[in-house]
Order: structure tokens, then sequence, then C-alpha cells
């Protein structure tokens, strides 16, 4: 019995691998994975297609180390603050880096190019930061889109200068975008596209006093409109403190900007003339600038207006006394004696609005007028065949 036990033991155990012989066939049953992994294979030849096509970008989530990040050299933003810059280090030190930057992969040197977070990136080598958190963006070539991404996201920001901001829609207007589809992009209105375009007709040193906060942006478009050799000299005054105001300051550069487009009409052109001041004194209320070169008849016509237009200005001080008086009368007492007159207090009250409406347009040609005499009483006309027979 032993020796037929032993026997239907080996038995037994010689038949258990027959028995197990369907669980051999797994690899069998693992053949569709190889040819899911033939396909895999065959995937990467797929997306070089795609990516010929155009359709290949992808992107991920990623930690990236810091020193693999190079800078956009068309980065728009030219000026860092330096404090600010230190001060978000301190924050990352602490804190971390709280919002991802974005940059492209470089397949050819498997390094990253900064498309958003500039400031971020700095801060982090401030910080001495090891790894960066980034949204990395594969199948993306250095082109207009990208570009438009880091313009979009700096435009608007405190520390982004205006001709920075000039430079970075110009550029974008260079690549095919219309100033309309570049106000889409930045949220801007069209307007505000172009009036920083324009702030390229700057000089270098008016671009640079720009930059510096010397000259105010809305003056500056101003003076963009000028010659260069005008710019230097309008911005030298500017410096000197010439102008009671900006505004005096726009309305002298705009009556230049006409000065020297009557001139250029005329076959020469107008320069400011170093000794402006002198020359300001040295006319006085008295002189008739721009018409030294008018016939008598005309001269003579121009004097019997001015003393006509003077009397009647001078009459303006009776409308003065008037409003001097009601402004100094106590209210109930102008209640008691306008009450019930033609039209009313509020009638009167319209006339003096009437007035005060007139008198700021008065105002502003009046200023208009100062900065027209004075540059033509503190410029000189220069004919170019005059200059080049000397």
């Amino acid at each position: 019995m032993t020796a037929t036990a032993t026997e239907a033991t080996t038995a037994t155990a010689t038949e258990a691998p027959a028995k197990k012989a369907p669980a051999r066939k797994a690899p069998a049953a693992k053949k569709p994975a190889r040819k899911a992994t033939e396909a895999t294979k065959a995937a990467p030849a797929k997306k070089e297609t795609a990516q010929q096509a155009g359709d290949g970008q992808r992107t991920q989530l990623r930690t990236i180390p810091t020193n693999k990040i190079d800078r956009d050299p068309g980065q728009p933003r030219e000026h860092f603050d330096e404090a600010a810059l230190r001060e978000l280090a301190k924050s990352m030190e602490k804190l971390g880096q709280l919002q991802p930057i974005t940059v492209r992969y470089i397949p050819e040197t498997k390094r990253y190019t900064l498309i958003m977070g500039e400031r971020r990136w700095r801060s982090a080598q401030i910080a001495e930061l090891p790894t960066m958190k980034a949204v990395v963006m594969h199948g993306v070539g250095e082109g207009r889109e990208t570009f438009a991404m880091a313009v979009a996201e700096n435009v608007g920001r405190a520390d982004m200068t205006a001709v920075e901001e000039a430079k970075a829609f110009k550029k974008l207007v260079d690549a095919d975008y219309t100033v309309d589809e570049v106000s889409e992009l930045v949220g801007k209105s069209a307007a505000y596209v172009q009036w920083r375009i324009d702030l390229l007709r700057l000089c270098p040193e008016a671009q640079e006093a720009l930059v510096k906060n010397q000259l105010p942006v809305g003056l500056a478009w101003y003076v963009g409109k000028l010659s260069n050799q005008n710019q230097v000299r309008f911005l030298g005054r500017w410096v000197r403190g010439d102008f009671k105001s900006a505004r005096d300051a726009e309305a002298f550069a705009q009556a230049l900007h006409d000065e020297e487009r009557r001139q250029e009409d005329q076959g020469s052109f107008f320069v400011l003339s170093e000794e402006a001041t002198a020359a300001r004194k040295d006319n006085g209320q008295d002189a008739l600038p721009g018409t030294l070169d008018l016939p008598e008849e005309e001269r003579e016509r121009i004097v019997a207006d001015r003393s006509k237009l003077v009397g009647k200005i001078d009459k303006l001080g009776q409308a003065g006394e008037i409003l001097s008086l009601l402004a100094a009368t106590d209210e109930e007492e102008l209640a008691l004696l306008l009450a019930g007159t033609p039209g009313g207090i509020g009638g009167h009250r319209l006339r003096i609005k009437h007035l005060q409406d007139i008198a700021t347009k008065a105002m502003a040609n009046l200023r208009k007028a100062e900065m027209v005499a004075e540059v033509r009483a503190s410029g000189l006309t220069v004919n170019p065949d005059a200059e080049a027979a000397a």
C-alpha cells in the first residue's frame, strides 16, 4: 500500500503540471498586449507627422531645475525693480513659489525658455531655489504667439514702462497683427495701442526721460510729433521748469508742431532758439511775433484789430464785479431778491453756468494762443538753401 500510495502520489505530482498547463498559456494571452506595445511604438511616428502639421503641441505641469531656465531675449520688459525682486525673493523663501511660470522646452539643448514669469524666475534665483514649478509647453517654437503671451502678461503692470509697451506693441504689429488684434490680446483700446506705438517717434534723450519718469507720458506723445532737434530743446525747457504746468507744456508742443508744419510748407524749417528766455523778455507784450515778414497793410490791420479786442476784454472787469457780488451775497438774501424775477433763481444760475462754460473754452484758447506767441518769439526759421550756401 505504501508503494501504491507512493506511486499514486507520484502519479498525481506528475499529472499536476499537465492540469496546470492552461496557466502556461498565459504568455500567449499577453500577445494582444504586445500588439498594443507595437501600436504604441508606432505612435511616435504619428506624433512626428502631427508636429509637422502643427498639431504636436502639448502642455505639462512639472517641477524643473531653475538653472535650466533661460531668459527669452525677446522679452518685452527690459527694466526690473531690484527692490521689488528682492521683496518677492524673501516671500518665496518663506512660502515657496505660489504661481507656476510658463516655459517652452527646447529639445536641441534640453533646456527651457521663459514665456511668462521672468520676475518670479529672477526672484527664485535670488532666493536660490533649486527648482521651480512650471507649465512646460512642448512643440512650441519661437514665434509671435509666444511673444504675444508674454506681452499680454506684462502689459498693464506698474513696473512696465511706456516705452517697453510701445516696443512690444510695435513688434506684434511687425509680426502681422493689426492694431485691433493687439488691443484684443492685451485688453486695451486700439487708441491706447496706437498711442503707445507713437511714442517710438521720441528721440533717445526723450525716451530716456520718459523711462526715468522725468517726462509725463501724456506730454511725451505731443513731444514725439516734433523734429528731433526741437524735441531735445523742448526737453531742456521742460527740465528747467520754463512751463507753469504740463498743460501749458502740451499747448507749447502743439503750437511748435503747427509752426514746424507751417514753415515746412514754405520750404523752411523751424528750430527753437537756445536763448528762448531772453527772446521772450526782449519781445515783451508789445511784440507782434510772426508778423515781421507781413506787408505793412496787414500789420496795420493787426494793430487795429488788437486795439478793438483788448478794449472788449477790458470790459470783462464789469462781469467780474457782478460775479464777485453774487459770490459775496448771503444765500438767504439772494433768495429774497431774485425769487419771482423773470427766469427765477434757476434762470440766473443757468446764465452764469453758460458764462462759465464759455470762460473755460476761452481759457483753453488763450493758453494755446499764448504758446503760439511764445513759440514764434523764441524760435528761428532756417532756410535750407541759405544754410547750405553758408
